[in-house]
């Protein structure tokens, strides 16, 4: 069965007008979600909507209401809200190009894959066209969307084949960080130390690879409701240990690094600069013992 929609409409670069679909990038049936039950009869709480007074209503007498002062609300309907004429309802109008690096990643928010849409020749080669223009430019177009009755930035990128967006949260949405730094204190990081930091970033330095990390919690969530099913004690799930607070930072570095005769050398290598040439370097050589050499 063929993915569903998440969203149809068009990408426009001026004049050219380009047929699409979205599709949700990412998935959340595989984790886990509870239900709120009631204990004595373990039996599925249910939520019934109620008016104060009132009692139960029904589905079909609510509308939407926005709060314009304390217990007075502006009533729409859904009929009224999709009569809003807006063109980014159907177009993703690409109106800027930037390095996507030029985006502070904090501004991301949820990815989406964009497909040409089924069986219009013309829309998938202008699609093909705009995906390998993005790629020899290296950018990324911006432009809006409306998604379920939200207007969102959203970044149109290359993504292998095809083409991706991912929303992107407004500037008033995004808390500036200084605020959370003040307690960050004004000092000098240690040569010494930051020179081993460096080693070990250096030795755990890979290729991005998603397989290598597992959710551990979810896993013990599972084994847990398993167990519960089958009536036996939970199986316990490896993690990694938590480490000891920190004393000795210079101490903890070295034994994260491994070699601590070697990390010292490295440190002390960096501190000490670039190693001494020319007349030192032959005096140095002059005072070293001579190599031996096996008889022919």
């Amino acid at each position: 069965m063929a993915a569903r929609a998440y969203w149809q409409g068009q990408i426009r670069l001026a004049l050219v007008s380009i047929p699409v679909q979205v599709f949700p990038a990412t998935k959340t049936a595989a984790r886990i979600s509870f239900n709120q039950i009631h204990k004595p009869t373990g039996k599925r709480i249910r939520y019934e909507k109620v008016v104060p007074g009132v009692g139960p209503v029904e589905a079909e007498d609510i509308v939407k209401g926005y709060e314009v002062e304390k217990g007075k609300y502006v009533l729409l309907t859904d009929e009224e809200i999709d009569d809003v004429k807006l063109e980014a309802k159907r177009t993703i109008d690409l109106v800027q190009f930037v390095d996507e690096g030029e985006i502070d990643s904090i501004y991301f928010d949820k990815p989406y894959f964009i497909a040409p849409e089924e069986g219009d020749e013309t829309g998938a080669e202008a699609y093909v066209v705009l995906r390998e223009a993005l790629k020899q430019t290296k950018k990324v177009g911006l432009g809006q969307l409306v998604l379920r009755g939200r207007s969102n930035i959203v970044a149109v990128k290359p993504y292998g084949k095809g083409l991706s967006i991912e929303t992107l949260r407004y500037s008033d949405e995004v808390q500036k960080g200084d605020q959370f730094f003040t307690d960050v204190p004004e000092i000098k990081a240690d040569k010494e130390l930051v020179g081993l930091a460096e080693e070990l970033i250096k030795r755990k330095a890979s290729k991005f690879d998603p397989k290598a990390f597992k959710d551990s919690y979810e896993d013990a969530l599972r084994e847990l409701i398993d167990a519960k099913v089958e009536n036996r004690e939970p199986e316990a799930i490896e993690e990694p240990q938590l480490g000891a607070k920190v004393i000795d930072l210079m101490e903890a570095l070295k034994r994260s690094v491994g070699n601590k005769k070697g990390a010292s050398k490295i440190a002390a290598a960096k501190a000490e600069g670039p190693k001494k040439t020319g007349k030192a370097k032959a005096a140095k050589e002059a005072k070293a013992p001579a190599k031996r050499t096996r008889a022919a």
